[in-house]
């Protein structure tokens, strides 16, 4: 018997192999994003301490729609500025398992243009 393909176990098992070469510091944190139907989400997270100190969501409100791309550009411009406010000019982009494709990009892009570097 053929076993299905479950999609978010492909998911996990790509970002097990990203996070294995990457990880945030507190000089260069971690901008991990993940996406779901409806809503993406981005934290900027410090792996060695084990802290987010930065986060943006589509399901915030007043944030607009995390489901298509203008609502990515939007929460990548969001996260960016956040980030400035506490310092943080420079990240290590993860993409969670996701291609990095359509919202993850346009995320990616915004933040870039916002003024974070990675």
């Amino acid at each position: 018997m053929v076993s299905k393909v479950n999609r978010d176990e492909v998911r996990r098992r790509i970002h097990t192999r990203i996070r294995k070469k990457l990880a945030g510091t507190a000089a260069r944190p971690r901008l991990a994003v993940f996406r779901s139907i409806k809503h993406i989400y981005v934290q900027v997270i410090d792996d060695r301490s084990g802290t987010t100190l930065v986060s943006a969501s589509s399901a915030e409100k007043g944030v607009g729609n995390g489901g298509n791309v203008e609502g990515a550009k939007a929460i990548g411009k969001l996260v960016a500025e956040r980030a400035k406010e506490k310092g943080i000019s420079s990240v290590v982009f993860d993409r969670g398992g996701f291609l990095y494709h359509g919202r993850v990009k346009a995320l990616a892009d915004a933040a870039r243009e916002a003024g974070l570097q990675f």
